[in-house]
């Protein structure tokens, strides 16, 4: 064994040891932090059903951590199923809007398909989320409005022997879930359908409330 390979498989022991492990398993909280002023708030009418998991991966997963050449060095899951998680995560941003029903059924439901939602680290830290929303009447089950939501967010290349990329990889994908549900929630378009589809209610406008 020449030198120079010799040296190329210390510096890839050293990025594996650096990343606390080389089959290591990391939890985290995704978490969604209310915006202020930037919402739109609207009337207390929404319910949160069931979003289901259609990324194909296991159901606490939300990606890998891999050197740029060799095996994943690091698992990062969630402590909840990521369809709990997105669920959670648009009920707390119908409270923080006046949006959430306050009895036990709301005259709408927001329900649908989470069609990817991941963290990965290649060489840039990366968060991405992709996720179909519905909104159904609740007395008659009509799905009033369906569109796809996305949000994705990217660091600097990450340095091996930095520290771990995990915190910065929970970040991220925190915000880019953050951004497709605030996205679902504040679409004009979304709230002008229900609007429509309410013949004796108010239009939802921006700022209403």
């Amino acid at each position: 064994m020449n030198f120079r390979c010799f040296s190329a498989i210390l510096v890839g022991a050293a990025a594996c040891l650096s990343l606390s492990s080389c089959s290591n398993s990391s939890i985290v909280s995704l978490d969604y932090v209310p915006q202020g002023g930037r919402m739109m708030r609207g009337a207390p009418d929404f319910a949160v059903g069931e979003f289901k998991d259609k990324r194909g991966e296991q159901a606490q997963t939300l990606g890998h951590v891999r050197l740029p050449i060799g095996p994943t060095v690091d698992t990062i899951q969630t402590r909840l199923p990521v369809s709990d998680v997105v669920r959670n995560a648009f009920a707390y941003a119908l409270e923080s809007r006046g949006m959430l029903a306050t009895d036990v059924k709301g005259r709408f439901i927001i329900t649908g398909e989470i069609q990817d939602l991941r963290s990965q680290l290649l060489v840039h830290p990366y968060g991405y989320a992709r996720i179909r929303v519905n909104v159904v009447e609740a007395t008659s089950g009509r799905v009033i409005h369906t569109r796809v939501y996305e949000g994705e967010r990217q660091s600097t290349a990450y340095r091996p022997g930095s520290g771990s990329p995990v915190p910065v990889l929970r970040e991220l994908t925190s915000r880019a879930l953050q951004d497709a549900v605030d996205r679902a929630l504040d679409d004009n378009r979304m709230r002008q359908q229900i609007g429509a589809g309410t013949d004796n209610r108010p239009r939802y406008t921006p700022g209403m409330l």
